[in-house]
């Protein structure tokens, strides 16, 4: 049997107190859950301070510990109320909280030292140097990047001492966690990064090439959307690996999904960590239990170190449940005379199934031909049946033979989460009870946690006599003092230490009993109370800079050709990324002769070191995407800009990004023009740019979107494919343009053109003094006519002119709408 350092965490979600409740009775060793607007989750039920404050008692009791997600970007305007938010539920319980805010984070560094801060996943780390950066700044915690191998875990693990999370079942994310802009421009600024994600990944979209033809294959009309994640056969391959939390998804999920998955893996967990052999018949039969909550079918390709069609779910994006049998056919109910239209429809045929898998009296049964996506029906199971039986089950019409049936909701499982829900203590915590009555001496009753003996309860009570008629035995003192009732202790071992002959009342017994278990609970909740009187100082605000009234135009251009244009066009700064400068045949040396910039990758995995390292050189700028790329310029002397993909929304990032390395930042486009203003004349020393010209990034996958053409070779660098003009077609008709580089990953932009040059001046005035035209999707004479646009702009605003109005077709981005 394997031994772990630390016994591992099964964290559960929780969208509100009865997910919460239904978590904990299921035997969860944390519970994660959002408290007001700053978290991920904005539409789940979330807590009150009142049910906040109960749960974590409830929880701290059973033994178990509360995280807050606080894992959204925080505007400078919501930077006070982001910390007294914190302060708050740290008073009422909380043990820790999950943060992607950089400036949030190191502000609760700073005014709250005390507190415990995990990474979210959110901040998109994903590899050794990264992660040892975010210990060095004083994380407890980092929640590491779905898209990682068990191997590339394990590396981590060995390479930096920090608690490691890992997401281990649940939805997963199309594009990298913290980099997805999809849902802000398209669905009205609802912005994944605030949490208000509108999930456009699960929508159909079709792969259209430049001439109009469309490359989707039949069956895969969703694109970007996912299968669900599901470890349970591969926990101790993650726990070896050194995987301290399996973080289970679902703060937007039911009691009985929170309930069933949880009781799944607490099973599982506890079997491998007491070396105890899980059956075939054990296996199937937590498998089935996770198949018959919602699920998009299974993948565990990114466990494995793959990213191909294994791990999508093109055919639907709702929920497939278990497939449990087939149709043989149907037939007409019958005699429906007298009975109302809608109840004829509800009950106008008799389907017969043929079981492959059990079901329970009362599952819900989805009756569906897989190819044709609209046409199914739901039923009930009229009763309990085994695999290989025949059933019956009315529905609103005949169904075909040869339809598959699923089951999709589970009666059992919402039956458990309700009588979990009904108990007095949703989980019990087991302690060790000695039980002292010596003649003559307070009869002495002692509590300790079996799981902690450092926290313990001691009650003395009534003076021991002996005996007037019967002498207590032993067994009498563990049946007595061993009822606990509506306490949240449950006996687990005794120790009595008993004079022969002694008497007494087994109701003065209880009342001992019952004061032990209240000292017991003090003792437990004892840091928490300590909490109620701390003081939190105040977040300072930083100092304002000196206004930088020159400016310069920038370009990012994809070959040497437009990096030529670009300058003869008036840019003075040209970016371009690192595989274009590979494609290119430039070396970070002749990259520096050539007077260009590179940029390095929004993802920096341990296998993308080798690719993108060497274009950091000490005293030259470079661009970069991942705090891992921040580290490692900042050690070695780079002039590191901060690409947008890291995101700058308030002033505290500024200054703390500052001090570790970052000479300049490119705004993120989620920022309206007034928080620029409000944020950029507090730049300090850091150099502000913004994108005003082309076509925003909003996603980055590891898997490759033309895969949904059916037609990859698995040779990315002699892709044909990648060299088309491929765009993805969404429901409202808008073109949405693809480009995968030499390793495979995708990128989407935006399909409507962004040009903010018309508030050059203001935001100059703020404080920002570079303006990129982003010429990826461009050509050269489109590059050269934006740059152009771009120059004249800022000559207008350095002579107090207007500028020219915004061009047809484009869009001011989020500058004066702002995201959600």
């Amino acid at each position: 049997m394997t031994s772990y350092s630390s016994k591992p965490e099964l964290l559960a979600p929780a969208g509100g107190p009865e997910p919460f409740y239904a978590a904990l009775a299921a035997g969860a060793d944390a519970i994660y859950c959002g408290m007001g607007s700053f978290n991920a989750r904005r539409k789940a039920d979330n807590f009150t301070d009142e049910t906040f404050e109960a749960a974590c008692r409830a929880a701290h009791l059973a033994g178990s510990r509360v995280y807050v997600t606080v894992n959204i970007v925080i505007k400078d305007e919501e930077m006070s109320e982001a910390l007294s938010l914190v302060d708050r539920c740290w008073r009422l319980g909380a043990d820790a909280f999950i943060i992607q805010d950089w400036g949030l984070f190191f502000e609760i560094r700073r005014l709250m030292p005390e507190v415990e801060t995990h990474i979210s996943t959110q901040a998109n780390i994903h590899d050794a140097r990264g992660t040892a950066w975010c210990k060095e700044a004083g994380a407890d915690r980092v929640t590491l990047s779905r898209e990682l191998s068990i191997d590339e875990i394990a590396i981590i693990h060995d390479a930096v001492d920090i608690e490691l999370e890992v997401f281990s079942h649940g939805a997963i994310c199309f594009c990298y966690s913290g980099v997805c802009l999809l849902s802000s421009f398209t669905s009205r600024g609802r912005s994944a990064n605030r949490g208000m994600c509108a999930q456009p990944c699960r929508l159909p979209y079709d792969l259209i090439d430049e001439t109009g033809r469309s490359w989707s294959k039949p069956g895969r009309e969703r694109a970007l959307c996912p299968r669900d994640t599901c470890t349970a056969d591969m926990l101790p391959r993650l726990l070896d690996a050194g995987a301290h939390a399996l973080k289970l998804e679902g703060r937007m999920k039911a009691p009985d999904y929170v309930h069933s998955i949880v009781s799944a893996y607490r099973a599982q967990l506890d079997d491998i960590l007491a070396g105890r052999e899980i059956s075939d018949e054990t296996a199937q039969d937590r498998y089935r239990q996770l198949k018959r909550c919602f699920n998009r079918d299974f993948t565990c390709e990114y466990q494995e170190g793959r990213s191909g069609d294994g791990m999508m779910s093109y055919e639907r994006s709702n929920n497939r449940g278990q497939i449990v049998g087939e149709v043989l056919g149907s037939k007409p109910l019958g005699n429906t005379k007298g009975l109302k239209p809608d109840d004829k429809r509800r009950r106008a045929a008799w389907t017969k199934l043929r079981l492959s898998e059990p079901v329970g009296k009362g599952d819900l049964l989805e009756l569906r031909h897989d190819d044709e996506f609209d046409q199914f029906l739901t039923a009930i199971a009229p009763e309990d049946a085994a695999a290989g039986d025949i059933i019956e089950c009315r529905t609103a019409r005949p169904m075909p033979a040869g339809a598959l049936v699923r089951l999709i909701r589970s009666q059992a499982a919402l039956d458990a989460a309700e009588a979990a829900l009904k108990r007095p203590v949703a989980r019990k915590r087991a302690v060790d009870v000695r039980v002292v009555a010596r003649l003559g001496q307070p009869f002495t009753v002692e509590l300790s946690c079996a799981d902690d003996p450092s926290l313990a309860g001691r009650a003395e009570g009534f003076i021991v006599d002996a005996a007037k008629t019967r002498a207590v035995l032993a067994e009498d003192l563990i049946e007595h003092v061993g009822r606990m009732g509506s306490s949240p202790f449950e006996a687990a071992s005794f120790e009595i230490e008993l004079d022969e002959g002694c008497g007494m009342g087994f109701s003065a017994v209880h009342k001992v009993r019952a004061a032990a278990c209240d000292a017991l609970e003090r003792a437990i909740l004892a840091p928490y109370a300590e909490r109620v009187n701390h003081v939190t100082v105040q977040s300072d605000p930083a100092c304002p800079a000196d206004m930088n009234d020159l400016g310069e135009v920038c370009a990012l251009v994809t070959s040497l050709d437009a990096a030529a244009a670009a300058r003869k066009a008036g840019a003075t700064r040209v970016y371009m990324t690192v595989d274009d400068l590979l494609t290119a045949g430039l070396s970070p040396a002749s990259c520096s002769a050539e007077d260009v910039i590179p940029v390095l990758d929004e993802v920096s995995r341990e296998l993308d070191h080798e690719r993108l390292d060497p274009w950091l050189t000490p005293g030259a700028p470079a661009a970069v995407g991942t705090i891992s790329e921040l580290a490692l310029g900042a050690e070695i002397g780079s002039v590191v800009e901060l690409r947008s993909c890291i995101p700058v929304h308030n002033v505290p990032c500024m200054r703390e990004l500052a001090a570790r390395g970052a000479r300049a930042a490119w705004l993120s486009p989620e920022l309206t023009l007034a928080e620029i203003e409000r944020i950029a004349p507090q730049r300090g020393e850091m150099t502000l740019g913004l994108m005003v010209l082309g076509a925003p990034r909003v996603m980055t996958s590891e898997h490759c979107i033309l895969q949904v053409a059916g037609a990859c070779i698995h040779d990315c660098a002699n892709c044909r494919l990648r060299a088309r003009d491929f765009k993805l077609k969404n429901i409202d008709g808008r073109m949405l343009p693809v480009r995968t580089g030499l390793n495979g990953r995708s990128h989407l932009y935006d399909g409507v053109q962004l040009d903010a040059t018309p508030q050059i001046p203001q935001l100059l005035r703020a404080g920002v003094a570079r303006f990129l035209v982003d010429g990826t999707l461009m050509n050269i004479d489109m590059l050269s006519r934006s740059v152009a646009r771009t120059n004249r702009a800022l000559e207008a605003a350095r002579s107090g002119r207007t500028p020219d109005k915004r061009l047809p077709g484009t869009s001011s981005g989020c500058l004066f709408q702002g995201v959600d």
